[in-house]
This record gives C-alpha cells, sequence and structure tokens, in this order.
C-alpha cells in the first residue's frame, strides 16, 4: 500500500538537509582536529612511559636519583601537555555533540513542529564557544612545547 507524497513534506526534509550540510562539515572539521588531538596525546604518553623506563632500568640508586632529577622537571612539562590536550580534547568532543544536538533539533521542530529556533542558536553558540576554547587549548599546548624546546635549546648553548 503506497501512499502518495505531499511535495511540500519532501521540500520541508529537502530544505532541512540544505540547512545540516554546514553543520555536518563543521562534524567532519572537529573528527580531523579530534584525530590531531588524540595524535599528540599518544606521543606525550609515549614520552612518559619512555622516561619511566629509561629509570627503571638504572641499576644504581644514584644512577637512578640522578636521573630522576633530571626527569623531574621534564615530567611536569609533560603532565601540563596532557592536561591541555585532554581538555582540547574535552571541548572539541563537547562540540561535536552540540553541533549534533543542533541537527537533530533542527529536523524535529520541523517534524514535531514546534519552534526550535532559538534553542538551535543557543546550542550553535555553545558549540562555536566550546570549539574555541579547544583551539586555544591546542595554541596553549603548541606553545608550551616549543617554549619547553627553546628554553632547552639555550640551556645547552650557554653550556
Amino acid at each position: 500500500m503506497l501512499t502518495s507524497i505531499n511535495a511540500n513534506e519532501v521540500n520541508t526534509v529537502s530544505h532541512l538537509i540544505q540547512l545540516s550540510v554546514a553543520p555536518v562539515f563543521l562534524l567532519a572539521a572537529v573528527a580531523g582536529l579530534l584525530n590531531v588531538f588524540t595524535g599528540r596525546l599518544a606521543r606525550i604518553i609515549d614520552k612518559v612511559e619512555k622516561l619511566d623506563t629509561l629509570i627503571d632500568n638504572k641499576k644504581t640508586k644514584e644512577e637512578k636519583e640522578k636521573l630522576s632529577e633530571k626527569s623531574k622537571e621534564r615530567r611536569l612539562f609533560l603532565t601540563k601537555r596532557m592536561e591541555n590536550i585532554n581538555y582540547a580534547i574535552l571541548f572539541c568532543t563537547t562540540t561535536g555533540l552540540l553541533v549534533a544536538l543542533v541537527i537533530v533539533t533542527m529536523f524535529l521542530s520541523s517534524i514535531l513542529e514546534f519552534n526550535g529556533s532559538i534553542f538551535i542558536a543557543i546550542l550553535f553558540i555553545l558549540a562555536m564557544l566550546s570549539f574555541i576554547s579547544s583551539l586555544i587549548l591546542f595554541l596553549k599546548e603548541i606553545f608550551v612545547t616549543t617554549s619547553f624546546i627553546n628554553k632547552k635549546k639555550k640551556a645547552t648553548l650557554h653550556k
């Protein structure tokens, strides 16, 4: 039993799909950033594990203490980087969730025939604020990394 499809319904759904294309592209950008963030986090974790293994492989207590003193600053630096990336991942994931809610709300407001424009606008603004926060944290992580490398480079030049 086939029922005829109202042309207005098709046009409405078609229009909603057109409106949701921009947020879907934003979701693709968020996915790309999450990939970059998790890659950086994995590298930081690998460095921490390498540092721990290096300390554990030292035979004498004096060697371990000497290396441990040198590695404290490095460990603190890596922990700070991990914190920044973790928060960047949190905000970027929140962005993705909020954008997905924007898309769902657009379709629900049309299907259930309620005015969700204010809610959609609020969700989108929150998504953008979350996105901005993740990018700022990413920049902070990059600046922390380069400042540590520059500081280390200057220290070796003065020796």
